[in-house]
């Protein structure tokens, strides 16, 4: 069955879409959003380093990523307002990145793969590698849920439950570095936050509890890997933009649906 190209797009779709729901609720509940995109514009310096050193490409995004994530962590909290600073690191990332890849004599990679993902060449091998983060990411947020939650919603009533917010904080960007390491090949680096923030964007406006959004992202997410690779293998769109748009779709028939309700 995994012989079938097809078949291996929408297990990579679903299996980047589960891990990147699930995170995204919290990225939602934390306003984090152009941290997400920081750290999926540094993937593309990771793409850069590992062309230059010869290493695998997931070692070199997922090093980058998480070293981008620890240091916006690092520079929060500074007298720098922290959108500047967000700003700062994206974009900077983004920009070393590409020139980077122009600097490397034996580079000889389709960059837009990179910026807006492929996810119609994955081969079983990153199939495996996709579902293994998956599956861990939906592990620790399982194990952290209360802990993460508290943390999310009050800092204050954290620390008087017992609870670190820095600790929960540090799990959260080590795992969003994760999510961005595996997704780059199925979305791209331009487009992984918003497969971060739509679906969990659209749960919030038909949830009632916590639980009920990251179960509903989970499945917006994954209804949106299967549509998006569909409308591309009918229309001959680009996969990773097509899946985005689908999402879109969903996020808009969700506030449809809430007005409606009078919510």
């Amino acid at each position: 069955m995994l012989d079938d190209f097809l078949i291996r797009a929408i297990l990579a779709g679903v299996g980047a879409s589960v891990a990147a729901s699930l995170l995204g609720c919290f990225v939602v509940w934390r306003r984090m959003a152009y941290f997400g995109d920081a750290t999926a514009h540094a993937a593309i310096l990771g793409v850069a380093l590992s062309l230059a050193f010869g290493f695998s490409t997931l070692i070199g995004v997922s090093a980058v990523a998480l070293l981008m994530a620890l240091s916006i962590f690092a520079l929060t909290n500074r007298q720098i307002a922290v959108d500047t600073i967000l700003g700062v690191l994206a974009h900077g990332a983004l920009a070393t990145g590409l020139v980077a890849i122009s600097l490397v004599p034996s580079a000889r990679i389709n960059l837009e793969s990179y910026l807006f993902g492929d996810v119609l060449i994955v081969g079983k091998t990153d199939l495996a590698v996709i579902w293994i983060g998956a599956a861990l990411v939906a592990l620790v947020i399982w194990r952290q849920w209360s802990r993460m939650l508290t943390a999310t919603l009050s800092p204050e009533l954290a620390y008087a439950a017992g609870i670190d917010p820095k600790r929960q904080q540090i799990i959260l960007t080590l795992l969003l570095a994760a999510v961005v390491a595996v997704a780059i090949k199925v979305i791209g680096a331009l487009l992984i936050t918003a497969l971060l923030i739509v679906p969990a964007a659209t749960a919030r406006n038909l949830s009632r509890t916590p639980e009920a959004m990251a179960f509903a992202s989970i499945g917006f997410g994954a209804a949106s890997a299967v549509g998006g690779i569909g409308l591309s293998f009918q229309a001959d769109t680009p996969a990773g933009p097509s899946i985005v748009v689908v999402s879109v779709v969903f996020f808009a028939a969700a506030l449809f649906v809430r007005r409606l309700r009078g919510l």
